[in-house]
């Protein structure tokens, strides 16, 4: 499982990237391995607001649609467009390729709780 050093992660195995005040969410590579091969991505709408533990999103797999669940709230100032064609970045490189949104942030005091990635990859051992 790939698990970069520089990003914080969510116990409903989303990532985050602190980029200024804003925020690039995308979910991690442990998530895009249980779902499957992925067909269809549903994003919001930039100008959309995210409340962190709220779903603003799904990802559908062939085996089943997850919701993607906010790890932080703001507002969502960018989607990645190119998943509506190719949704299959996802599976090919969930970190780079397939970021979902970038959010500018509400609260920067959220991060605080997401995981460092040694308790995240805790959190998916456990799993």
């Amino acid at each position: 499982m790939s698990l970069p050093e520089d990003l914080l992660y969510s116990k409903e195995h989303e990532w985050v990237k602190k980029e200024d005040s804003n925020v690039r969410i995308g979910i991690t590579d442990f998530a895009q391995d249980e779902l499957g091969d992925i067909v269809f991505v549903e994003l919001p709408e930039v100008g959309d607001e995210i409340t962190i533990d709220e779903p603003f999103g799904s990802v559908e797999s062939v085996k089943t649609v997850s919701e993607l669940y906010a790890p932080v709230s703001g507002k969502v100032v960018e989607i990645n467009e190119d998943l509506e064609d190719s949704p299959e970045f996802v599976n090919e490189s969930p970190y780079d390729k397939a970021w979902m949104v970038v959010v500018e942030l509400s609260d920067e005091s959220e991060l605080d709780n997401l995981l460092q990635p040694e308790g995240y990859k805790e959190l998916t051992d456990e799993d």
